[in-house]
């Protein structure tokens, strides 16, 4: 049963790129803040995923001073069919780049950031050596900021990794699975999705205190029972958090939209991950793993922290 079965929707890729449903779609970025964000990235010589990957809520997220920053440059050494980023050779690790993007979320008064990278497949450790600096110098610089990273996979070199930045200590640490395991050959094909659930094991087994979260994306041809059972998976890995969103095709040369899911079906969705035992769940047409991620944050420490006291009486 496809998710079209659960919730009936006209649009198919069969005719080619379709038009979006009102649903999925933004107005183009205009406000003050919106450009005021933009420039400080611009000066900081910072990249940003929500540029990078073509982000739709990137008008909403800059104009609240929210962004999504991109460490390790903006080119990655793989070639997802559905991701935004350059391929090619990246340039040499900017040793400036933790100060200046701590400095950066000073200026903008962060509560909580997301940092995310390029995979590095060059680089001996993955680039995890720069997520240790990065973590490093926002807690000299601003302290009482929350630190949420999203990993690349660390293709063959993930338990090293991992022990390295988890002993840094991010209070949230992401990792996407992105798909079902059956449309990785041809979605994420150079990366392999047991791999990636053994990495979110692995970082709740070196600290179980940090956040552990994961996000797939709907809409390239999934079945709902797979989605169910990648579910299933990600709470067998001890995963806390798990966000759901719409695929979009970023250019022609992309893997196509197999379908337009409903918001009915993300709620639905959201309510068997929810009664599956995830602390936090964000499933939405327009949900992206580090969107609303400061709220979301607070709100799944605020659970744990309500079944750590039931358990305690």
């Amino acid at each position: 049963m496809r998710m079209n079965d659960m919730a009936p929707n006209p649009s198919s890729a069969l005719s080619g790129r379709v038009r979006k449903p009102d649903w999925i779609r933004v107005k183009a970025p205009t406000s003050p803040g919106y450009h005021e964000t933009r420039k400080l990235m611009r000066d900081k010589g910072l990249a940003t995923v929500c540029e990078e990957a073509a982000c739709p809520n990137i008008g909403e997220c800059w104009t609240k001073k929210h962004a999504t920053v991109m460490i390790l440059g903006d080119v990655c050494t793989r070639a997802c069919a559905f991701c935004n980023v350059k391929t090619g050779m990246p340039r040499k690790v900017d040793p400036h780049e933790p100060q200046n993007l701590a400095d950066a979320c000073a200026e903008m008064g962060l509560e909580h950031i997301v940092i995310t990278s390029v995979d590095r497949d060059d680089l001996p450790d993955g680039g995890a050596s720069q997520f240790v600096k990065v973590i490093e110098a926002l807690r000299r610089t601003t302290p009482d900021t929350t630190i949420e990273i999203l990993t690349p996979d660390f293709r063959n070199k993930h338990e090293r990794a991992v022990e390295v930045i988890v002993t840094a200590r991010p209070d949230v640490y992401n990792h996407n699975l992105e798909t079902v395991p059956r449309l990785y050959p041809t979605i994420r094909p150079g990366a392999r999705y047991y791999a990636s659930l053994r990495l979110l094991e692995s970082v709740k087994k070196l600290d179980p205190s940090i956040f552990t979260k994961s996000g797939i994306m709907l809409g390239l041809g999934e079945e709902r029972l797979e989605v169910h059972q990648v579910m299933d998976d990600m709470r067998s890995a001890d995963i806390d958090f798990l966000t759901m969103g719409q695929y979009l095709q970023p250019t022609p040369k992309h893997a196509k939209v197999m379908e337009f899911v409903t918001p009915a079906a993300f709620n639905a969705y959201a309510a068997i991950a929810r009664a599956k035992g995830f602390l936090q769940v964000a499933s939405s047409p327009l949900t992206r793993s580090s969107y609303h991620a400061g709220k979301d944050f607070a709100e799944m420490k605020a659970t744990r922290e309500a079944q750590l006291a039931k358990a305690s009486k």
